[in-house]
């Protein structure tokens, strides 16, 4: 074996000394369940990547369909494209989210990641929201002001980890 061989795992010292036995069997199970763990990691970024291909292709040809039939000025439908791209945006955040995990980025990344999907989120459901799809007037106004105190709490936090949440290098 050359030295520039990168196919067997690298050695701890431990495992160099004569007599001494190699790894134990539960460094190597959790070792094979890492490396199992993150080709999973990788199939969800995967999964993630063509779902977003697959909504953009599907919003594109929405567009195309509302404006050769003439309902692209109604602003329902045009709501209803904000909603897909706001969704498609989710999509990408995730996807980013995963990718931080599999490239094992620092916690503070993954964290904004989160918190940019939940503003993304609440500001979709705030675009589509319609006070028709409620019960009562006071269902539609608590739904309201649920969705109005999550936004302000995300975008608190986004403020506080963009402030004090700097890394030093």
């Amino acid at each position: 074996m050359s030295g520039g061989d990168q196919s067997s795992p690298p050695q701890n010292s431990s495992d160099s000394i004569e007599g001494e036995s190699p790894r134990s069997f539960a460094e190597r199970y959790s070792h094979l369940m890492g490396r199992f763990v993150h080709g999973v990691e990788l199939a969800a970024a995967t999964v993630f990547a063509l779902l977003f291909a697959t909504g953009v292709i599907d919003l594109v040809l929405q567009i195309l369909e509302s404006v050769r039939s003439g309902t692209i000025t109604d602003p329902l439908v045009v709501i209803s494209f904000i909603d897909t791209g706001l969704l498609l945006l989710i999509i990408v955040e995730v996807y980013q989210t995963v990718l931080a995990y599999v490239e094992q980025n620092n916690t503070r990344k993954i964290v904004r990641l989160v918190i940019y999907t939940g503003v993304i989120a609440m500001v979709r459901k705030a675009i589509i929201f319609r006070t028709g799809e409620y019960a009562t007037l006071e269902d539609a106004l608590l739904a309201a002001g649920s969705y109005a105190v999550i936004i302000f709490s995300l975008v608190a936090l986004l403020f506080v980890e963009r402030i004090y949440g700097d890394d030093p290098s």
